[in-house]
């Protein structure tokens, strides 16, 4: 795991190391528009996390996921947690370690 200072360098790194695509959130899977492909909690691993929050509001926090497919096909992923998090579907709560379960 790296040491990013802010959202914009987790990105940009990411990138640079091959997370290419964008990645949305949906209930029951992480989508991407470019490629039409929608990948369910058993599609997909996690390889890398790093939470954000923001300087002056706690509640402006987000998380980044660094996603990769069982093809290979690699993204990020770029979520709320907190009171602004997507309701999930129980498998895509534990997939995501839960930071975007809604309580």
């Amino acid at each position: 795991m790296r040491d990013y200072q802010n959202l914009v360098e987790a990105l940009n790194d990411l990138k640079a190391r091959g997370y290419e695509n964008d990645f949305n959130l949906k209930p029951f899977c992480v989508e991407c528009a470019s490629l039409q492909l929608q990948l369910h909690p058993e599609d997909f691993e996690i390889k890398e996390t790093y939470r954000f929050e923001g300087m002056s509001n706690p509640d402006d926090s987000s998380v980044v996921y660094a996603i990769e497919s069982l093809s290979g096909i690699k993204g990020v992923m770029v979520d709320a947690y907190g009171v602004y998090a997507e309701a999930l579907t129980p498998e895509m709560a534990t997939k995501l370690g839960n930071t975007n379960a809604k309580q």
